[in-house]
């Protein structure tokens, strides 16, 4: 049985919604993580197709083709991807920013920010993937964070840090380009025709999930106990598709880490579908 992977995050919601009722056939097995975990279990070989972070692509492109169509992206604010901060981001040379091992596509965008945007080098302190819930972050001493998910947004609410920068919007501002935070890979030696009819599934899913919004937001503050309202907003800004202008933007940021020794190159290798 083939095995599919999503991250446990509400970004997901539209593109899962779907499978997970039943109106789109899986046709597999549904693993559920963090992007750290997903990137693990596909590199390992113990998932045939997953959501993985764009970084992990890049990393691991001759391992995997790149399924058309379908990422996690967003043209401006992204909202689920931020840095807090207790004093402006100019101020940050030299102090310490916790990242989360979780995402490594947005503390290597973070790491771009600092150096192209604001002239910064913080050092950054790198803590568990779960240590996201502000009783664990406010033991440890630091001056910004770099949280993702839906953290980033139950903290945007809190009005515990005086500053917070968007990582999607500030790419956008420094690029003009949308930014793409994650991809739907699969692993070279899985059957091709499963992984087409899995990436078809998952188009169908996600065309049922962009049409239910609201509801798939209702059901996201229900869970999170995220404002309605905010999951409406955040899941109506992001994208799901992988354009022309996505593609651009991907290869950019790839480009970039790659010219900073990151990624081996920027070369998108994506599955060929009939």
């Amino acid at each position: 049985m083939m095995r599919l992977g999503r991250i446990g995050y509400i970004n997901c919601y539209p593109v899962y919604g779907a499978m997970d009722r039943g109106v789109v056939p899986v046709g597999g097995e549904l693993v559920t993580g963090s992007p750290s975990e997903l990137n693990g279990l596909l590199a390992a070989g113990e998932l045939d197709v997953s959501v993985v972070s764009a970084v992990e692509y890049a990393r691991n492109a001759g391992a995997y083709h790149l399924l058309p169509d379908i990422a996690i992206s967003c043209d401006g604010p992204v909202r689920s991807v931020a840095l807090f901060s207790q004093r402006p981001v100019e101020e940050l040379d030299g102090r310490t920013v916790l990242v989360s091992a979780s995402s490594r596509t947005s503390v290597h965008l973070l790491e771009l920010l600092c150096h192209d945007v604001w002239g910064v080098r913080p050092v950054l302190v790198e803590v568990r993937a779960e240590a996201q819930d502000l009783d664990e972050l406010g033991s440890l001493p630091h001056e910004a964070v770099l949280v993702i998910g839906d953290a980033a947004l139950l903290l945007a609410a809190g009005g515990h840090y005086a500053h917070r920068y968007d990582l999607g919007e500030e790419w956008k501002a420094m690029t003009g380009l949308p930014f793409v935070f994650a991809v739907w890979a699969a692993r070279r030696e899985a059957p091709v025709e499963q992984v087409g009819a899995l990436h078809r599934a998952l188009l169908e899913s996600r065309t049922w999930g962009l049409r239910h919004l609201p509801q798939l937001a209702d059901e996201a503050a229900l869970h999170t106990g995220i404002p309605t309202a905010v999951c409406r907003e955040y899941l109506g800004g992001l994208n799901y598709a992988l354009s022309y202008s996505h593609l651009e933007g991907l290869t950019s940021f790839f480009r970039r880490l790659a010219e900073r020794g990151v990624v081996p190159d920027g070369t998108l290798r994506f599955l060929s579908v009939a």
